[in-house]
């Protein structure tokens, strides 16, 4: 079975695809690094959405998703902007706790496996 990688650096890459699994490395904010947890959300969901389509799925084949809060505190900023994104009915698997990031402008960073 064919493994492709998406946006593959020297470290990691973004995305792999093996058969019909898609699993996302953790995202991050790209243009709202630095801004409040819902910017960042919505900016990785943003990233996330972009990295499914180019592997050929898409939000609704969520299976399973894990979310790190700088703070747990905005765990209700965050869940605002997700509920919004997320599609109802087809809901993955989650979880979320509260971590200390790679560099402190992130505070949100989110990973995601879904099928094809």
């Amino acid at each position: 079975m064919s493994i492709q990688r998406i946006a593959a650096g020297p470290r990691m890459a973004k995305a792999v695809v093996h058969g019909d699994t898609v699993y996302l490395a953790g995202q991050v904010a790209g243009e709202a690094a630095g801004k409040s947890v819902a910017e960042q959300t919505a900016d990785i969901l943003g990233i996330i959405d972009g990295l499914l389509a180019e592997a050929g799925t898409d939000k609704s084949k969520l299976l399973m998703v894990n979310i790190w809060l700088a703070d747990m505190s905005t765990f209700a900023e965050m869940n605002a902007v997700w509920d919004k994104w997320v599609v109802a009915g087809q809901t993955p698997g989650r979880a979320t706790v509260e971590a200390k990031l790679a560099a402190p402008q992130f505070t949100v960073e989110i990973a995601a496996i879904a099928a094809k």
